[in-house]
């Protein structure tokens, strides 16, 4: 049974933390509460009333690691601006399911230029996506033309922290607390777009930063701010002074005065050193510490927890073993890295944006990431178009729409090969 504790104002020696959780926007509901274990209203959980106060955000190191605080981190803000803006630069095609022609639908301008309200589709698809990777999941409301239509006319993102899934009998219904301060309210499953993370439950995915990254990220935290001090101390170590022989009071003073014009001088100048003393070091630099290998090990740490090669967001230090090339690093990202996210968005959205009657599916056009070189295209283009002995099965206007340009008014066409439209020709 999950040990509670109750906190509403009649607890005893709680007054003051209920107060403080009464006040916090958007409060407890009974939906989040039940989810904790216990059946009374106003009471949480020990994990819950650790994330409250902080305590399941403590690192070893001592960092606290939250969503504002990795995001400080150079590693972590550039392999989720990576993932989020590589996914969100991905156009989004509508196809017929039995055919995979490409179709017409207004979908298409809601999932590729504008999400609805201020949020183009770009700012949409990134901001659901760095949700996923700093909270665990990314939640988006599929708004309705009406209650009773299934026409989807935009998608309105919330908030991970702003959602409370819950479970209602064998329904997933969500508490929704409006970020500007309007009255919550409850969407059905078919109304709200979730996007998972690994450790899945149902319900709710453990934040990848909180959860895998909380002690290699808290790491990187810490040695940021040992060096961040260190160098604003003008990078100065601690020592001290030795000397085989006794010093004579003369000398002393002449020591004690040298050490407090340096001390006022903010730490600069010439010691004077006299009587054979020497300086001895008692504190160890940030290269001896290996500050800077501990930070490029919390870079490989935290790449390899959100999936992400290191050389794609600038770590050189070693050679990728993704391949040698633009193209070949291009298709390893995809499969290896955006795969993992596309998939479920699509899989997502394509259950929830049909009905059962209309034979349409969305995808992801991944070409663009996996495009080869120049001459290799070209090469591939002529195999395709038969210019090397071999079957056709491109014509010029289909091999000018994947370099996205028009087709050529100019060309001679030979009745015979469909040209990708319904037309029937092909290039001479």
């Amino acid at each position: 049974m999950t040990q509670t504790f109750n906190l509403t104002a009649n607890s005893h020696g709680s007054r003051v933390l209920g107060d403080w959780l009464a006040a916090r926007e958007g409060g407890f509901d009974r939906a989040g509460i039940l989810a904790a274990g216990d059946m009374s209203p106003g009471s949480v959980s020990m994990s819950e009333l650790a994330n409250l106060l902080g305590a399941a955000h403590r690192s070893a190191s001592g960092a606290h690691v939250t969503r504002e605080s990795a995001i400080r981190v150079s590693v972590v803000y550039a392999a989720v601006a990576l993932v989020a803006g590589a996914i969100a630069s991905l156009p989004i095609s509508i196809h017929d399911r039995r055919s995979r022609d490409k179709v017409d639908h207004d979908y298409w301008y809601m999932l590729n230029e504008s999400a609805g309200g201020q949020w183009t589709a770009f700012t949409f698809w990134e901001y659901l996506m760095s949700s996923k990777l700093f909270e665990g999941d990314g939640f988006a409301e599929l708004v309705r033309s009406s209650v009773r239509s299934s026409k989807v006319i935009a998608l309105k993102p919330h908030h991970p922290l702003n959602v409370d899934p819950f479970r209602s009998g064998d329904r997933v219904l969500y508490r929704i607390t409006p970020s500007d301060g309007g009255p919550q309210y409850t969407l059905d499953s078919a109304d709200m777009v979730h996007i998972p993370s690994l450790g899945f439950d149902g319900l709710r995915s453990p934040s990848p930063i909180t959860f895998a990254g909380r002690e290699a990220i808290g790491a990187a935290i810490a040695a940021q701010d040992y060096s961040s001090r260190f160098f604003a101390g003008g990078a100065n170590i601690d020592y001290a002074l030795k000397t085989p022989s006794r010093l004579n009071d003369k000398q002393l003073l002449e020591l004690k005065a040298s050490l407090l014009a340096r001390a006022q001088n903010g730490g600069r100048g010439p010691l004077i050193l006299s009587g054979g003393l020497e300086p001895a070091q008692l504190s160890i630099n940030s290269k001896d510490a290996e500050i800077l290998a501990t930070r490029l090990f919390s870079v490989e740490e935290i790449s390899r927890i959100l999936g992400v090669p290191p050389h794609m967001i600038g770590h050189t230090d070693k050679q990728t073993s993704f391949g040698t090339g633009i193209e070949q690093q291009g298709i390893a990202f995809v499969r290896y890295t955006l795969q993992r996210h596309l998939t479920p968005i699509k899989q997502e959205l394509n259950r929830k944006l049909w009905p059962v009657r209309e034979a349409l599916f969305l995808e992801h056009v991944i070409e663009a990431l996996e495009r080869a070189d120049l001459k290799t295209r070209y090469d591939a283009y002529r195999v395709a178009m038969g210019r090397a002995g071999e079957q056709p099965f491109m014509s010029a206007d289909e091999v000018r729409r994947k370099e996205n340009m028009p087709a050529d008014p100019n060309l001679q066409r030979n009745p015979g090969k469909d040209d990708g439209k319904g037309n029937n020709d092909e290039s001479k």
